[in-house]
């Protein structure tokens, strides 16, 4: 992300607005260094010799940016900038030339910035494309043995013989012909575990290979994989991703329309055209221009000492207000680990001494579950049996001698290869995951494994529409629907989709944000083009680059309760700027008012337009300064 934030700055310095900007602050600098060195009784001369490099800006600058914001105005009726390209050209015209080049500086440096986080989309591809799969080994024959040639993915062919070392990326769709490991598959589908694969077993492009070479043969080329699929619809949702009004244009449309009008009349009542130019520049937009980005600084900041790393700060002015959020399943309501949630043990079987046994050979496997039983165990302060020997044959499963005694741990279909007759003493197959385990070769218990919700889950969903107002909440996610369903149970959710694609969640997304503000919570590569079509997409954690990227906000820690922050920083946020954005326009107002009748000169309007800057500076900035206690929900 420090490598994103530095391009984006890049991006800022490199364009034309950010050139405009640093050149205007130079002109502004050089000027004022001018006038104390020259002093009040400078000749006419030296009056334009100071005025020279301000005059520069404003014209060679100045005049592009007007012309692009009447041609902006035009097709979004009007908004706050278009009052300044009015500002700039009667500060010219009064000769306020610090004024002007002023003005200047906030557009060109509102515009740059805006450019350098639009950088956010092609990033977002970028980090997808640093992750691709590039390299793929094709088998010259039917095994390795014959000989393998390097090539890039995109050469694979359909049936192409693919050998996948160990902690490699799978560079296309395919089907296992040979050998026996595992893949984490959770960056793709959103399931939180690594999966198994033996021979006919389907593997995903981008998935992540475990400790075993697999030979796989290619049902799909690279350009039709999951992965590449995935790309796709990212990038779709991102130049179809409708535009954000910002609250200054939203507010400085009708601003603006009050401003023009307040000015012709002035003008019309006198027939002179000095109360237009009085009324226009104590009417420069500087609350909105100013004000509100303050304030979104200013909750960055704080976002960031809470462990919350804003990337679009635009989505801080509708996070506060959303009123729907939607969440994935895995990593977000659920801890994203698997944990045992229940032993079926065969009758006159104890099911904590099946538990001790399967630990202390669990204990020497790699296997994703082997974690969750060893913790088990020790919760349960089951001691840990005398391990003889050990050893985990493809196929076979996990196989320990325990105290004189020979337990296997095994699926359902190494049961039947062991003890087919236990076969119909096996529990009906439910969601999640299960391990069945052998003691001596007889079935002995079965081990059932879930991602269990986080503790506080039920309690923030309990919360959101009573302190945020959220009215509609749903689960979405690539999991199979009864779980998410039983989940969704557990937590207070009754909005349930399962089993969805990335493609599925994009639509809902769009679907539910085209009806009003929405929040996406996901962690997973899956997630993003979800995250990119919601008014605020926040990830879990920084697992994934390309998650992190497609974010509007990242939470660092995977906390509800940072989450929660987010929103009542979000709310503060907005709440601040229209204080200062409002506050500022109705001093504004009066200003105007006041010139209209000839009671303000232009002069008396710059200052007192001034005046009104500093103080909507000021109380934006408080936004910065947390209160006593931000959040009203502990995690």
């Amino acid at each position: 992300m420090d490598t994103t934030r530095a391009g984006a700055l890049r991006t800022f310095v490199a364009s034309r607005q950010g050139v405009l900007a640093m050149s205007t602050i130079l002109a502004i600098v050089v000027h004022l260094l001018s006038r104390a060195v020259a002093g009040p009784a400078a000749s006419a001369t030296w009056e334009w010799v100071i005025r020279a490099p301000l005059i520069a800006v404003v014209v060679v600058g100045g005049i592009p940016l007007i012309v692009e914001v009447v041609r902006s105005a035009v097709r979004s009726a009007g908004g706050a900038d278009l009052l300044a390209a009015v500002s700039i050209v009667t500060a010219v015209v009064l000769g306020e030339w610090l004024v002007a080049a002023i003005v200047v500086l906030m557009l060109s440096g509102g515009e740059g910035l805006e450019a350098a986080a639009s950088r956010r989309a092609s990033a977002t591809l970028d980090a997808l494309a640093r992750r691709s799969p590039a390299i793929a080994h094709r088998l010259r024959g039917t095994s390795p043995s014959e000989g393998v040639d390097d090539l890039r993915a995109d050469e694979v062919r359909v049936h192409d013989l693919l050998l996948v070392l160990p902690h490699e990326l799978c560079p296309v769709d395919g089907e296992v012909v040979e050998g026996r490991g595992a893949m984490d598959e959770s960056y793709l589908t959103g399931e939180p575990y690594v999966v198994p694969k033996t021979p006919g077993s389907q593997v995903l492009s981008g998935a992540v290979n475990g400790d075993a070479a697999l030979t796989v043969r290619a049902d799909r080329v690279a350009a039709d994989s999951r992965y590449a699929q995935i790309v796709g619809v990212l990038r779709e949702a991102e130049e179809n991703r409708p535009p954000m009004r910002r609250l200054a244009d939203r507010l400085g449309a009708w601003y603006t329309l009050i401003a023009l009008t307040l000015g012709v009349l002035g003008w019309g009542i006198s027939g002179d055209p000095t109360r237009f130019l009085a009324v226009v520049v104590v009417a420069t937009p500087c609350p909105l221009l100013i004000g509100v980005p303050v304030a979104i600084i200013g909750a960055i900041s704080l976002a960031a000492k809470r462990g919350i790393i804003i990337r679009n700060p635009a989505m801080l002015e509708d996070v506060g207000r959303v009123e729907t959020v939607m969440f994935d399943k895995t990593g977000t309501l659920t801890y994203g680990r698997p944990v045992l949630t229940e032993i079926v043990a065969r009758p006159g079987t104890d099911p904590h001494e099946v538990l001790a046994a399967a630990a202390a050979v669990e204990v020497y496997s790699r296997h994703p579950l082997a974690g969750a039983v060893v913790d088990a165990a020790a919760e349960r302060n089951l001691g840990a049996p005398p391990l003889t020997s050990v050893a985990e044959k493809p196929g076979a499963g996990l196989v320990g001698e325990v105290g004189g005694r020979v337990v296997r741990l095994t699926n359902r279909r190494g049961l039947a290869e062991v003890d087919p007759g236990a076969i119909e003493l096996l529990p009906e197959t439910e969601t999640g995951l299960e391990s069945v385990v052998l003691v001596d070769d007889r079935y002995a218990a079965i081990l059932r494994f879930r991602d269990e919700p986080r503790a506080t889950a039920a309690d923030f969903i309990a919360h959101l529409p009573r302190a945020h107002g959220v009215k509609r909440m749903m689960i979405i996610s690539g999991d199979r629907e009864a779980e998410v369903r039983r989940l969704a149970d557990r937590v207070g959710i009754r909005e349930v989709y399962g089993g969805v694609s990335p493609e599925g969640k994009l639509a809902i997304v769009r679907e539910r944000t085209a009806a009003g503000p929405t929040l996406f919570l996901g962690d997973g590569i899956n997630d993003a083009p979800a995250m990119t079509a919601a008014s605020a997409g926040v990830a879990f954690g920084s697992t994934s680059d390309v998650t992190a990227e497609a974010a509007d906000a990242v939470v660092l820690d995977s906390s509800l309760e940072r989450l929660d922050d987010l929103l009542h920083i979000g709310a503060r946020m907005r709440r601040i700027a229209l204080q200062s954005a409002l506050g500022g326009m109705a001093a504004s107002v009066i200003g105007m008012l006041l010139a209209v009748f000839g009671l303000l000169s232009p002069l008396a309007g710059a200052i007192a337009q001034e005046v009104i800057d500093v103080l909507a500076i000021l109380n934006s900035a408080r936004v910065v300064m947390a209160p006593r206690r931000l959040s009203d929900f502990e995690d």
